[in-house]
């Protein structure tokens, strides 16, 4: 499934996340006592939501869901590359007024096959920010839990566009560990899910067939 990056950004609090705030530090004579060391976390959202048992059951449905509307869509575009293929063979042998109908029908198809096209990508758009909406809520919670049992001052979230992390060590990426607890804290109904084909996106509409010169 492809996750938009518009969806993503709804859950932008997540790209620099304080989850604990720093306590104060109590004076200790007249030195006082030095700070705590910041005990920062990275996090890739995006791979995390779709990672989840839930995320995958989800990405499933999606696929399932539109599939009909792809096929449909894949039929436009085999009819006007079908038109495409007859003008440029019959060059030489159709009449002016043939090849004129085939013109105009290409150019339907074309435009058919750019609406659909378009809403398809509205729809999906719209799922898919629904899916990471409801599964970001929740690990956020998941998130704050963890960071807060375990110390974390800062999560990061390296998925974020924008994202001010340049480095983050691999003994600092939380992103497997909340994805654990996230399934352990929001199974799935119906056993295990199962990985999806990644969806292919919808084809675009091709310029509409030119008129062969003789």
């Amino acid at each position: 499934m492809i996750v938009n990056s518009r969806s993503i950004g709804t859950l932008a609090a997540l790209a620099m996340l304080c989850l604990a705030p720093v306590r104060g530090v109590r004076a200790q004579g007249a030195a006082g006592a030095a700070a705590a060391p910041s005990k920062i976390a990275v996090i890739n959202i995006r791979n995390a939501i779709v990672a989840t048992a839930e995320g995958k059951q989800a990405q499933a449905q999606l696929q399932s869901q539109f599939a009909p509307k792809q096929n449909e869509l894949q039929g436009l575009q085999k009819q006007i590359e079908d038109l495409q293929r007859r003008l440029t063979e019959g060059a030489r042998t159709l009449s002016d007024d043939e090849k004129a109908k085939m013109q105009r029908e290409g150019e339907l198809l074309s435009r058919r096959l750019q609406r659909g096209n378009d809403d398809l990508n509205e729809e999906l758009n719209a799922a898919q920010g629904e899916l990471v909406d409801g599964i970001g809520r929740k690990m956020l919670e998941v998130l704050d839990r963890y960071s807060r049992e375990n110390g974390y001052t800062a999560v990061l979230d390296t998925s974020a566009q924008g994202s001010p992390v340049v480095y983050g060590s691999s003994n600092s990426d939380i992103t497997q560990e909340i994805v654990r607890l996230y399934d352990q804290a929001y199974p799935i109904k119906g056993g295990a899910a199962v990985a999806p084909a990644t969806p292919k996106p919808a084809t675009p509409a091709p310029a509409p067939a030119k008129k062969p010169t003789p």
